[in-house]
């Protein structure tokens, strides 16, 4: 059934306003990447675009929301990178691999800084809507890693008393120090991350059975 006539002509110009929305918020991105979200305005990404800053306002009904909804359109961008061709591998293992291998591309690119780890500074001494914002972002991130290891220790891939939100812990450790390794060592840091992720998902496997075996008939004790 074909849409009414006010319907169909309003759907090429609420496609061309979301598509100037997200060009904005493209913008916005960049620009919290070199200098933070805090130095994101109304009136820098105005000119930055080529707008007027009523025309950005059309889109943002303040400062504030527009802040919120450049960390938001950052965090879609993860999801859409990070987390979506993840989730089409078997859970367990792969499915945390392929999670940890994104994160670490996704960090390669960030060539101008994270906009969730600038976030995460920015807002750590800064009580409010905002700091709340960023907190539930980050603790949602949290706990989809938390259940990623989970189910590699209910496949049998990670050791059954492998504490899921430590390992998540860890893995968040290790990207931070991807983050800051890139700044004095970035011909090492990838390769220093990529040893220093086996060597945890190693210290946290499960010992199959057979190997079980082979350590049993091997042992001196009567």
């Amino acid at each position: 059934m074909p849409a009414p006539a006010s319907r169909r002509a309003a759907g090429p110009a609420t496609a061309k306003g979301a598509g100037t929305r997200d060009m904005l918020l493209q913008r916005a991105a960049a620009m919290a990447a070199r200098v933070g979200l805090e130095g994101v305005t109304i009136g820098e990404l105005a000119g930055a675009a080529g707008m007027s800053k009523s025309g950005v306002f059309a889109h943002f009904g303040s400062r504030e929301d527009l802040v919120r909804q450049t960390l938001d359109w950052v965090a879609a961008r993860f999801a859409e990178q990070v987390m979506e061709p993840a989730l089409r591998q078997p859970r367990g293992m792969p499915r945390l691999r392929a999670i940890v291998d994104g994160w670490m591309r996704w960090i390669g690119a960030q060539r101008e800084g994270c906009v969730f780890l600038g976030a995460a500074m920015e807002y750590d001494g800064r009580p409010g809507p905002m700091r709340d914002h960023v907190c539930a972002l980050m603790q949602r991130w949290q706990q989809a890693l938390e259940r990623a290891v989970a189910m590699a220790v209910e496949q049998g891939q990670l050791r059954a008393d492998a504490d899921a939100a430590l390992v998540a812990f860890e893995l968040q450790s290790l990207m931070l120090g991807l983050h800051h390794g890139r700044l004095n060592r970035p011909q090492q840091a990838l390769a220093h991350a990529r040893r220093a992720v086996d060597g945890l998902f190693a210290r946290h496997a499960a010992v199959p059975a057979d190997g079980i075996a082979a350590a049993a008939g091997n042992s001196s004790l009567p």
